[in-house]
């Protein structure tokens, strides 16, 4: 217990230090996002390679998570073809311009459903109802249900790289992992923004 705690303060302290990048500017974002908007500005829209699901919702996101997952993705933490190109052709500025826009207009978070005994361990980062008050932990709260449990099955297939949720994923089924995504995307939360 005591190595998992020390674990998870090392990587709290490291995801805090890397949050400190250049100030984005959400207005300077705008002639910059149509490479985004074509995926996660559309409704509904759903990503065909590799796998099938629905591509996330940005709008709300934590400015110095957005940052960070694009970061992971320019340097191969996170295997998505389309995301690695995108965010590889990123200069840091641009990354900080599109996190903020995407960050502007977050919704406040509403009253969390009951909680299972799995959303329970997840709500220590991500908050009890999926909207982490913290940029270290990504909000997850109203998210498409089949991105979340792809995500979950990437940290466990190791596709995504991150040793606090390596560890978290470890022991769970399928059906937990079903079982959490639903849960937290039936929250209130993240949006589409266009």
């Amino acid at each position: 217990m005591m190595g998992r705690y020390l674990m998870l303060t090392a990587v709290l302290l490291a995801c805090s230090q890397t949050a400190s990048a250049a100030p984005g500017n959400a207005d300077a974002a705008k002639a910059k996002l149509s490479m985004c908007i074509g995926c996660h500005g559309i409704p509904g829209y759903r990503t065909s390679y590799p796998e099938v699901y629905s591509v996330p919702k940005l709008g709300g996101q934590h400015t110095e998570y957005i940052v960070r997952a694009l970061q992971a993705y320019k340097d191969g933490e996170r295997s998505h073809p389309s995301m690695q190109g995108i965010a590889g052709s990123l200069p840091e500025q641009d990354m900080a311009d599109i996190a903020a826009y995407y960050s502007a207009g977050a919704t406040p978070a509403g009253a969390a459903t009951q909680v299972n005994d799995k959303a329970q361990v997840c709500a220590a980062c991500h908050g009890a109802d999926g909207n982490s008050p913290t940029p270290d932990f990504p909000r997850i709260g109203g998210q498409h249900e089949d991105y979340l449990y792809q995500a979950l099955q990437d940290y466990k297939a190791g596709r995504r790289k991150n040793p606090i949720m390596a560890a978290q994923v470890e022991s769970l089924s399928k059906q937990d992992m079903q079982a959490l995504a639903a849960w937290f995307a039936a929250q209130r939360g993240l949006f589409v923004k266009r």
